[in-house]
Parts: C-alpha cells; structure tokens; sequence
C-alpha cells in the first residue's frame, strides 16, 4: 500500500463562504501515482467543514440558510464570552459537518455521482487562509 501526502491552501471569505474543491482533489488524486484507493482529507481548523452535494447556486442558498435556522448566529454562544470574538456558531456548524471527508477512487478518478462535487464550507465569521490535508491511500 501507498500513502501520499498533499495539502491544498487557499483563502475564503467566511460566513458559511462554499467552495467546491473537487477539480483539487481530483488533480491531486490523478498525480499521486496511486490507481486504486480511497483520500481522506481534513481541515487543519475548527471553524469549517467538508461534505459532498450538488454545486448549484439555489441548493447552495438552501444550504446556506439551513445553517442559519439550525444554528443561528444571532443568538449567545458561551465560547464568544470566552474570547470575544463572535464565531460561537461557526464552531458549532463546524462540529456538526465534520473537519474530515473520504472519497474512494478507481483508475485515478473519484467515484462521485454526476451531480455530486466535493465541497469546503468556512462558517467563520471573517475571510482566513484555510489548508486542508489530503491523504490518498491504496495501490
């Protein structure tokens, strides 16, 4: 078995900010040399996280505003109390999603269904650098 190791940075915007980040990991996945497997990747951050779904503008609004009746922002979070800096929700969203994600592929392609892309959502509340680890695994 082999193990590769990548990571991927990039910048965001904040505020449940989506990326799709499939054509990365696809380019990472093809030039790691390894054919069969499956990639782990995982946010090095607690303010964000990783799922799959359709990359379309109206989900992606349906997305977004899910996050704001399941974990509003404008409501108190003991941890802004803590370090006043106002992203109580962010950890929350966060922890919730999940800071990892495992895509199998074949051939050096990603077994995704056609409309399913791999996406980063940053739920903190102002833009950061983010970089997120990619592990591909198998033979």
């Amino acid at each position: 078995m082999t193990v590769v190791t990548k990571s991927i940075t990039f910048k965001t915007k904040g505020r449940c900010d989506i990326i799709d980040i499939t054509s990365q990991v696809a380019g990472e996945v093809r030039q790691s040399g390894v054919n069969n497997g499956a990639v782990t990747l995982f946010i090095s951050g607690s303010t964000a996280g990783l799922t799959t779904i359709e990359y379309e503008s109206r989900l992606l609004e349906d997305f977004e505003k899910m996050w704001d009746r399941v974990v509003p922002q404008n409501i108190l979070y003991e941890h802004n109390k803590t370090w006043g800096d106002g992203n109580g929700h962010s950890h929350v969203r966060a922890s919730m999603l999940g800071a990892s994600l495992t895509v199998p592929f074949v051939s050096k392609r990603l077994t995704l269904g056609t409309w399913q892309q791999i996406v980063f959502i940053d739920f903190d509340n102002r833009p950061r650098s983010r970089e997120l680890v990619l592990q591909i695994m198998g033979e």
